[in-house]
This record gives structure tokens, C-alpha cells and sequence, in this order.
């Protein structure tokens, strides 16, 4: 009984004999309090929701990636040809016909305007009455399928661009679209061009893309899941630190193996001898 009433003599022993259990302690201890500090952490914030996996941030920065180079050993009539602005209008018109649940397999149009800045490798590399035009693969932006995406990156200002995008209507995001981008009224040439991420070389004309993150095209968490994620996080925390206090409290009132075998031997010698 001895032992039991010395919970600090019984826990300064338990931890010099038993370093894994103690180990794995701290580790659920630590766990629970980085879960308690994450669960404060996402009721005072706005969190992105997770199970999106895919929105108009993730397509631009995958974009931003690339180089967009005029292909060498290309004639003129291959890179330039007129595009009249009226097509992307009737692109624009057509979206609400090929966004009909009849037709899983049809093609999707948007004029956007994005957070995306075209800078070309000379000072008169700029997209005043120029377009770019390209396709690449939806693997190549990070989407699922290996289908065509075209774009089209029209004049813009220094920190946003037009962006006419076609593709099949279950690649891009169709949630938090970035706002449509008014086009001119003048015919504009467009050039034809390869995307690429490897460098390009001197002979070259090139331009590079630079996008800046927007946080309203990022798909958040609603008030009421933010709100279940933070209990969940809370439930786990309260169990985590339930089993940490059970360990703690058999550790300070399990008695030392050491002295109870200690406290056995001198009772042995305190035993009188037996006369022979």
C-alpha cells in the first residue's frame, strides 16, 4: 500500500523504466493538442473545402506553368490568321445549349476574364491586337481525361487577361466561374502557339504567364460543415486526452517493480533467524 501513496516517487520511476510507453504518451498528447489548436484554428478561418478537386485557381496555375512559343520553321499563313470576335460571341451563345443535360459529350465555351498576365521575351511582345492560341491535354492541366482543351488569350490589362477556353463540359469547373470578359468590338490577329515548360531558345518568341492566386475562385467550406469539422475535431481531442489521463493515472499508482523487490529483500533480512 506503500506504493500507492506516493504517486511522484511511482511516475519518476514508471518513466525511467518503461521510455516507449512514455514515448507514445507524449505522442498522443501532442496529438490532441495540435487537434485542439487546428479545431480553433478552423472556426476563426475560412478553410478551402477538400473535396473539390478541381476550381479555376488549380486550372490558371497549372496554365501559368507553361510557355507560350511561336513554333519554328512555321509560315505565316500556319501562325497568323484573322479571328473576328464575333465567333467567340457565338461561343458565348452557344454555352447554354451545350451546358443541357441531353448532351454529356458536348463542348463547353467561356470568355473569362482571369488573373493571368501575358509577358512576352521582347518589350514588343504584347498582345495589343494579338491573341494567343493553343491546345493542351487536360492531363497537362491537372484535370482528368486526356481531351483537348483550346484556348485563346486575348488583349488584357497588366494583371487580368481574356481567356476563351472550349472543352468538354465535365473537364472545367463549372462552380465560381471568374467573370465574363467583354470583348471589343475589332478584329484582332491570333497567333498560333505551343505550350511548353521546357526553354525555349534564343530564335524564340515566347511569352510567359503569371498568374496571381484569386480567392473567390476557391471553392470554401460552408458555415454548417466548418462547424461539424470543427466537433469532429473536438470529439477526438476529448478521447486523446481521456487516454492520456488513464495512462498518467495508472503510471503514478503503479508501484515501482524495483522497490517493491527492494522492499522484499530487506523484509527478508529483517526476518529473525531461525534457530537451528
Amino acid at each position: 500500500m506503500m506504493g500507492f501513496l506516493q504517486p511522484v516517487t511511482n511516475l519518476r520511476d514508471y518513466i525511467s523504466q518503461n521510455p516507449p510507453l512514455v514515448t507514445f504518451f507524449l505522442c498522443l498528447l501532442t496529438l490532441a493538442i495540435s487537434f485542439i489548436c487546428l479545431s480553433s484554428y478552423s472556426y476563426t478561418h475560412t478553410l478551402p473545402n477538400p473535396d473539390t478537386a478541381k476550381d479555376w485557381n488549380l486550372l490558371l496555375s497549372s496554365l501559368s506553368q507553361f510557355q507560350l512559343c511561336v513554333k519554328e520553321n512555321a509560315t505565316s499563313s500556319e501562325l497568323v490568321s484573322s479571328v473576328p470576335l464575333t465567333l467567340i460571341e457565338q461561343g458565348n451563345d452557344r454555352k447554354t445549349s451545350v451546358n443541357s443535360p441531353t448532351s454529356p459529350s458536348s463542348i463547353t465555351h467561356f470568355h473569362l476574364q482571369v488573373p493571368l498576365a501575358v509577358i512576352g521575351s521582347s518589350p514588343s511582345g504584347s498582345l495589343k491586337n494579338l491573341s494567343l492560341h493553343t491546345a493542351l491535354s487536360a492531363s497537362q492541366l491537372r484535370l482528368e481525361g486526356q481531351e483537348m482543351v483550346n484556348m485563346t488569350l486575348l488583349p488584357g490589362n497588366s494583371t487580368h487577361t481574356c481567356l476563351t477556353i472550349s472543352a468538354p463540359k465535365h473537364l472545367l469547373p463549372e462552380s465560381l466561374l471568374p467573370p465574363v470578359c467583354n470583348a471589343s468590338g475589332n478584329d484582332i490577329s491570333s497567333i498560333h502557339v505551343e505550350a511548353t515548360n521546357q526553354l525555349p531558345t534564343a530564335s524564340q518568341t515566347c511569352y510567359s504567364l503569371h498568374w496571381k492566386n484569386d480567392p473567390s475562385l476557391t471553392v470554401m467550406l460552408t458555415l454548417e460543415e466548418q462547424r461539424v469539422a470543427v466537433r469532429h475535431l473536438l470529439e477526438v481531442s476529448v478521447c486523446l486526452l481521456a487516454v492520456c489521463f488513464i495512462l498518467f493515472l495508472a503510471a503514478s499508482l503503479t508501484q515501482s517493480l524495483t522497490r517493491r523487490y527492494h522492499w522484499n529483500g530487506l523484509d527478508l533480512q529483517n526476518e529473525p533467524l531461525i534457530d537451528s
